[in-house]
């Protein structure tokens, strides 16, 4: 039973994408690893741009400055 965690920002993820996710994942596991899609689990967890750092920097503030 394969289990996926998809992260994101909130940022404004729409039910559609969120949807093709599910299904491309989902698909990825049963193309290459034979696994059964009606196990495979996946979960998509959308995070707070303030709890997210890159290169030791908050997301909010690398979108503010436009990186």
């Amino acid at each position: 039973m394969p289990y996926v965690n998809i992260k994101v920002t909130n940022e404004g993820v729409t039910k559609e994408q969120k949807q093709a996710l599910v299904a491309g994942a989902t698909e990825l596991l049963s193309r290459v690893l034979g696994k059964n899609p009606a196990t495979t689990i996946v979960v998509i967890d959308e995070v707070e741009t303030d709890n997210w750092g890159i290169a030791g920097e908050l997301v909010t503030e690398r979108r503010l400055r436009g990186a």
